[in-house]
């Protein structure tokens, strides 16, 4: 897979098929989408490629907004690579790109640069500054400039629509197995250990403080997860708690892990987090005791996924 961080391609990919949008997630919609477009591909013997933008367009116009990401974008390539994706496009989104006329977008860009010979878009699809521009407009766009637009319908389970909105608010509701249904695969965080204050140790539950990023916040509460260590594919079994420490009056929020069986010094390394049930929410207790006889019963809870399966991701690419 070649990433790219501007628009300046190589002859050889160019004449490509082209999927345009932000895959966050990269969930059952999205590869519906992929597969459709490796028709395409297959059929005209081309290369698929990828245009997509960081930070999220969304993101940017509401520079407040942290908490939003499904996946970041290691996880995006190496799931695009999966995929059978050859090429990425990872354009930097800032004002001046934003500024970019539709018009402008279409023949400076997409034409002179990147020249596709198709273009998958969903039916929502906006560019251009202010959003102007609409699938109508790059279909009339496309015929004057020779390249055909292929909007394929979204999928929908049960009547509902496949979309990274609708696995964000399930996150949100902890119906973690749901989402990951939806996304093929269990729903992972990669972050860093950070210092903590060592409260999980003094209770008698040794945890590791991972930095959550911009990852989308599900819902407080206790989760029963499996763990990768760096890019080792060892799988750990053990309990996270996401949450604020309402017990200890805490402010911030937090994703503490604690492995079984595991006692070595994880400061600084990267952690993958995968999450496979949601245990029970958040909530304060009365006392330290109270806390440790619940986090006991959380524990017996846990044990139960741990004979669950899990495919781990390919080697991370190289950034």
């Amino acid at each position: 897979l070649k990433i790219y961080n501007n628009f300046i391609i190589p002859r050889k990919l160019k004449k490509s098929v082209l999927l345009i949008g932000n895959f966050d997630g990269l969930h059952l919609g999205h590869q519906k989408v992929c597969n459709e477009a490796k028709k395409y591909k297959k059929k005209y013997n081309l290369k698929l490629g990828v245009l997509t933008f960081n930070p999220l367009p969304v993101m940017f116009f509401n520079n407040k907004m942290k908490n939003y990401r499904l996946i970041n974008d290691s996880q995006k390539f190496i799931l695009l690579k999966k995929m059978g994706v050859d090429f990425v496009i990872n354009k930097r989104f800032n004002l001046k790109f934003s500024k970019i006329k539709s018009e402008k977008f279409i023949k400076n860009i997409i034409v002179k640069k990147i020249d596709p010979k198709f273009i998958f878009v969903s039916n929502n699809f906006r560019y251009g500054n202010k959003r102007k521009g609409d699938v109508r407009e790059l279909i009339k766009e496309g015929k004057k400039y020779g390249f055909n637009v292929i909007k394929p319908e979204p999928l929908r389970i049960k009547k509902k629509i496949v979309s990274s909105t609708l696995i964000r608010d399930l996150l949100k509701r902890g119906n973690i197995k749901k989402v990951n249904k939806l996304l093929s695969r269990n729903w992972v965080i990669n972050g860093d250990v950070q210092r903590g204050r060592q409260l999980g140790k003094k209770l008698g539950f040794p945890t590791c403080n991972i930095d959550i990023n911009n990852y989308v916040l599900a819902k407080p509460g206790v989760y029963s997860i499996k763990v990768t260590i760096d890019e080792s594919k060892k799988i750990l079994n053990g309990i996270a708690y996401l949450g604020y420490r309402p017990t200890f009056e805490g402010k911030k929020l937090l994703l503490e892990v604690n492995l079984f069986g595991f006692n070595g010094n994880l400061y600084k390394k990267t952690l993958n987090v995968y999450f496979f049930n949601f245990i029970r929410r958040d909530k304060k207790f009365k006392n330290k005791i109270s806390l440790i006889t619940q986090m006991k019963k959380d524990l017996i809870k846990t044990k139960f996924d741990n004979a669950n399966p899990i495919k781990i991701p390919s080697k991370p690419i190289a950034k």
